[in-house]
């Protein structure tokens, strides 16, 4: 099996993965996973897709990730392994796809209008 090439985007974040087959070794931006990730919840998210697909210890991923938050980081790191592993087996996905793992996040922050304070806020109105 050679390297699998699969790109995840959440909000602003986009990472690039490189799945292998391994020891399940995870490299963030070139630093382990719980080096980059400190927060557990965060670390569960990464793992997520091996624990749904049984094939925890089994693939190495490195990971280039940029933009965002650590959140969106996360799970835009977690959507790439997902399509990763649907490469891999097809089988997988409807055990994915059920956990809402396959689905883009498409939700953003919405921009700024002219005229107003924020995306939605106004300036304060009166009367007279």
């Amino acid at each position: 099996m050679s390297v699998i090439n699969t790109l995840g985007r959440r909000k602003t974040s986009v990472a690039r993965v490189y799945l292998s087959e391994g020891t399940g070794k995870i490299t963030v931006n070139k630093r382990a996973v719980n080096e980059f990730f400190t927060v557990p919840i965060l670390l569960e998210k990464v793992n997520q897709p091996f624990a749904i697909t049984e094939t925890t210890g089994k693939y190495d991923v490195t990971v280039n990730v940029k933009g965002g938050g650590i959140n969106g980081q996360a799970e835009a790191i977690r959507l790439g392994i997902s399509k990763a592993l649907v490469e891999i087996n097809e089988e997988w996905k409807p055990a994915l796809r059920a956990e809402g793992l396959m689905t883009r996040d498409p939700r953003m922050v919405e921009r700024k209008k002219p005229g107003q304070k924020k995306a939605r806020k106004k300036f304060q109105f009166s009367k007279r």
